[in-house]
């Protein structure tokens, strides 16, 4: 990517001053929410509905496939992009606007399905809870009988894909799909992750934590307060096998994909204060033996959201990735 200047979005950015309040929450503001758009007719390009999950959970799904594809009664079966949003695993949810404008986009560019998984927050439900809503999400695509999924879905072709805090659970539910038998998530198979920024981070800091400690979107405080009130009660820093994907030199399942032949895309960006931990990340898989795709340019954490030019050039790695991993 070309260097260029970006100028950074404003709006009234809820990782500042987080608000801890009793009984384990926090307060969160209110937050335009979009609701899914089922109708064949419409003129958009990709349509959308959603379903339960678990009920008990609080947790659904929303399905993302192009028009066309239901439009004009076609036989194609589509790569299904499992997608987990970002927020730190504190903010956010699958039907928040920018979360949902980047799904659609993921459909309608790549002629994908898309899966977004609505998950449980921290600080009320704590890791692994979004990790075990990531796998029950897998588990309902293996035995459901939706119509959408019977009908358009590849479930050969599936990629876990998450942004920041979701591009850790991304890597997560892989870790856990790779420890399982070959035949336990049939007809479901994983081809790959995509990792785009994720939210990784340590006790020891990295030089762009420390160059950007003041970002203006995603400062220093607000990476280590949500990673407090996201991870388990009792832990004592952030070097936990959640946050810290290096801790004890890494998860033995990464052998398992490699087992499996599957393909890692990471991307990162300069202005990020992740950026340093991403490219560690990606160096440390590629030397683990898997196949590691990399995308690094300019901008700042998720600019994707706000800047459409770089949502295309993310859109066409992840095009390019899925065609090098999908046999």
């Amino acid at each position: 990517m070309s260097s260029q200047k970006f100028v950074r979005p404003i709006f009234d950015n809820p990782f500042f001053n987080i608000e801890e309040l009793p009984n384990d929450t926090i307060k969160r503001k209110p937050e335009p929410l979009i609701p899914a758009n089922s109708d064949p007719n419409d003129t958009s390009s990709v349509i959308s509905k959603d379903v339960d999950l678990d009920i008990n959970k609080k947790t659904w799904l929303r399905i993302y496939v192009p028009r066309r594809i239901i439009a004009n009664h076609d036989d194609d079966k589509l790569p299904v992009i499992f997608y987990y949003h970002g927020g730190g695993f504190v903010f956010f949810h699958a039907n928040s606007y920018g979360w949902d404008l980047f799904c659609q986009g993921l459909a309608e560019k790549l002629g994908a399905m898309v899966i977004a998984l609505e998950y449980r927050l921290a600080p009320e439900n704590r890791l692994p809870a979004a990790y075990d809503d990531a796998i029950d999400g897998l588990n309902w695509i293996k035995s459901t009988q939706d119509e959408w999924i019977r009908n358009y879905s590849d479930l050969s072709n599936v990629y876990l894909f998450g942004s920041s805090s979701g591009g850790n659970m991304a890597y997560h539910a892989g870790l856990r799909v790779a420890s399982l038998s070959y035949n336990e998530l049939e007809p479901v198979k994983i081809k790959g992750l995509i990792l785009h920024q994720p939210y990784f981070s340590g006790k020891n800091r990295t030089e762009s934590e420390e160059k950007l400690k003041d970002d203006q979107l995603l400062p220093l405080h607000a990476i280590d307060k949500m990673f407090d009130l996201s991870l388990p009660k009792g832990t004592l820093d952030h070097d936990h096998e959640y946050s810290n994907p290096f801790l004890n030199g890494g998860s033995k399942h990464l052998d398992d994909m490699v087992t499996r032949g599957w393909g890692i895309l990471v991307t990162g960006v300069s202005e990020d204060p992740l950026v340093d931990g991403v490219r560690n990340f990606a160096n440390f898989v590629e030397e683990k033996g898997i196949k590691t795709f990399k995308l690094f340019g300019d901008g700042y954490h998720v600019v994707e959201l706000f800047e459409p030019s770089m949502a295309a050039v993310l859109f066409d790695a992840t095009r390019d990735f899925i065609s090098a991993t999908k046999n």
